[in-house]
């Protein structure tokens, strides 16, 4: 009896993995006559609407890491929608071609902004999606991106910046966040002076948002990124201990904000 409710218990689980799969999407769509072109993916084995987190990926464009942890994030439960800054196939192959693209975001935070709700919109419009449970996670360029849209007052229940710009032009704004927010931060990162995490956390703390900032020992920049290392530049290199644990406190975050 034992050994026959144990095989029915092993082919029902494998029934159901062999109909779960991860679906993926490319969504064309536009912002301010720009066409864009983002990535979504999600796990077609229910019809339970989940809950949906964008990726914003970093200062290269829309690429496969940003496509990777929309991936990732399907594989646990939530529709991952990877948004696109810049516009369709717009890619950059050197430092110098990722500064010439990110930087009018960076001059024009509402440009930034509506960029990412442009993205944020199609995510929250899916019918897949729970459009009452809402996260947002980005990498370097990507992770001041997020922040930046919190501070516009959108929708989001947790704001995940890995190893982001954390500077602003209205700290004034964060009084507009509504949901929390987690900074990973490398604690040798160059480009994050001290002067930047003070007044960010002293930003947070003035506009009562609930926040973490979590600095992880020796890491420095793009320590999420296994590719880091060949970009060849200083204070960018891959950190294992420092992704996975970053990892574990935005997973840590999603299931205290979106537990049902």
């Amino acid at each position: 009896m034992q050994h026959h409710l144990i095989a029915c218990v092993l082919f029902f689980l494998s029934a159901v993995s062999a109909h779960a799969e991860i679906v993926t999407e490319a969504v064309t769509y536009e912002h301010e006559g720009v066409q864009l072109k983002g990535y979504l993916a999600y796990d077609n084995a229910t019809d339970k609407r989940l809950p949906g987190v964008l990726v914003v990926h970093e200062w290269w464009g829309h690429n496969e890491y940003a496509q990777k942890r929309a991936r990732m994030l399907a594989e646990l439960g939530y529709v991952a929608f990877a948004l696109d800054m810049y516009g369709e196939g717009v890619l950059a192959d050197t430092p110098a071609e990722a500064s010439a693209l990110a930087t009018p975001f960076y001059q024009d935070r509402g440009l930034m902004r509506g960029r990412a709700l442009a993205g944020l919109d199609v995510l929250a419009n899916h019918p897949r999606v729970n459009d009452e449970k809402l996260g947002a996670i980005g990498y370097c360029f990507g992770g001041t991106v997020c922040l930046e849209l919190a501070r516009s007052g959108a929708p989001i229940d947790a704001t995940v910046s890995f190893h982001g710009g954390l500077s602003t032009t209205d700290p004034a704004d964060a009084n507009n966040i509504t949901g929390s927010v987690l900074v990973c931060n490398g604690a040798a990162d160059a480009f994050v002076p001290e002067q930047e995490r003070t007044a960010f956390r002293e930003e947070m703390e003035n506009a009562g948002v609930d926040y973490q900032f979590i600095e992880y020992g020796g890491a420095v920049h793009t320590f999420t990124n296994p590719d880091a290392d060949a970009i060849g530049m200083d204070n960018v290199a891959y950190d294992a201990k420092a992704g996975k644990r970053s990892w574990r406190a935005m997973l840590s975050l999603f299931d205290e904000k979106f537990d049902s």
